[in-house]
């Protein structure tokens, strides 16, 4: 990984004395990065698209700094290590710059700390550019019920470089017609031998739902989608299954899929892998226990390698189909939701799945999440129904990455 520091020091710049000043933070950044420090004079050298940020190496550079604010990527984050009044130059840049209306924020303080914020700092940068170019497969069209869950697809791809195609449910359609239940009889027999039971449906069913998945899986690769939205109930009149297991193995294998056609959840599911690496659960907030900080995130699918084990069982509200129940260990875990048309506001929170619930009045994945903020959020100012869930902790980052973009916090 390489980290460009546009120097800024008073006098006469002196790589070899620079590195001296400040070896303790340069050393320890070079555990993870290759360090290339450049004068300011010189930053128009550094290679477009890369990692870098402006390093305040002493005071009495205020002047140049703000003269040269213009080739810093925004939001503007300032480097320093506090050695030579470097610390008293950060926080006069920043009033300035927040004086016109920008942001700005300095990096400071332990070493460790540092280093760890830079981390978290490119961690956001390379998410970013994770996204840049995604396809998003949008099959069939959003459910109607989904009146605060729109996305302006110019405005959208503007802001962070994906790609929504649109492709007609007739496609799929036609294809799983096209497919022999001989062509996909081992998967099938594998997800029903590794699954705790099966109940509330059929062995043709499951059948039926892979060949869905193998028709979805096709229209993946021909479109070279990164990401699907399936309008899922659509599917129930025409070919008579669910697509709940087909989004189940999709986010086993790398490819966020969310239901309903929703597309700020899979938006957030995709961010959500740029920038942590790991699947997601797409949920309903289903009920809210506002003393106790808890909520019941439910949905009918679930990644199976997100579960400790699982269950097939019929799709909730049709009892048509094929569902997955699946059963996570308690822990650490992330709840999170990018929205808004423009895909600029967001949520976030670090919780702790305490118990897999099994209610008989709601979709077969229930899990109950304690939040670490009071959960007023949810009753007075959401962004919309779905919510991500997302193992471990991973707020920070989360949040690292959607300031950079310039999103609006839900609180």
């Amino acid at each position: 990984m390489d980290l460009y520091l546009i120097v800024f020091t008073s006098g006469t710049y002196k790589m070899e004395q620079t590195y001296e000043n400040h070896k303790e933070l340069f050393v320890a950044l070079e555990k993870y990065f290759t360090l290339h420090l450049v004068n300011y004079l010189e930053a128009y050298t550094i290679p477009a698209n890369v990692y870098k940020m402006p390093f305040l190496a002493s005071g009495g550079i205020e002047d140049k700094v703000i003269q040269n604010f213009n080739i810093f990527p925004y939001p503007i984050t300032l480097l320093t290590d506090g050695v030579n009044n470097s610390l008293a130059a950060a926080l006069e840049i920043s009033a300035w710059i927040r004086s016109k209306d920008m942001k700005a924020k300095i990096i400071h303080g332990k070493i460790p700390d540092m280093v760890h914020q830079v981390l978290v700092h490119h961690q956001a940068f390379t998410a970013k550019r994770t996204l840049n170019g995604k396809r998003i497969g949008v099959i069939g069209s959003p459910a109607s019920w989904l009146v605060a869950s729109h996305v302006d697809y110019l405005l959208s791809s503007h802001r962070w470089g994906i790609k929504f195609i649109d492709i007609p449910l007739k496609h799929v359609y036609k294809k799983f017609h096209s497919i022999t239940d001989n062509e996909i009889g081992v998967e099938a027999s594998l997800l029903a031998t590794q699954a705790q039971a099966c109940q509330d449906t059929t062995p043709e069913a499951l059948l039926r739902a892979m060949r869905l998945h193998k028709a979805i899986k096709q229209v993946c690769e021909e479109e070279k989608l990164d990401a699907v939205s399936l309008s899922c109930f659509s599917l129930i009149d025409q070919i008579n299954t669910t697509g709940c297991v087909s989004l189940s193995l999709l986010n086993n294998e790398g490819i966020p899929a969310g239901c309903e056609g929703d597309l700020q959840a899979i938006v957030t599911m995709l961010m959500a892998q740029a920038v942590t690496g790991k699947p997601s659960f797409m949920g309903n907030p289903s009920y809210i226990d506002a003393a106790q900080q808890e909520l019941v995130l439910a949905h009918c699918s679930i990644a199976t390698k997100m579960t400790d084990q699982y269950i097939i069982r019929d799709h909730y509200e049709t009892h048509q189909g094929v569902a997955i129940q699946g059963q996570m260990h308690e822990g650490d875990v992330t709840i999170f939701k990018c929205g808004g048309e423009c895909l600029d506001e967001y949520y976030v929170d670090d919780g702790y799945l305490v118990e897999n619930t099994n209610l008989s009045c709601t979709c077969r994945t229930q899990l109950k999440i304690r939040l670490a903020k009071p959960i007023n959020y949810f009753l007075t100012n959401p962004i919309g129904n779905h919510h991500i869930l997302i193992e471990g902790h991973h707020t920070e980052a989360i949040q690292e990455f959607m300031q950079q973009n310039q999103c609006k916090q839900h609180e």
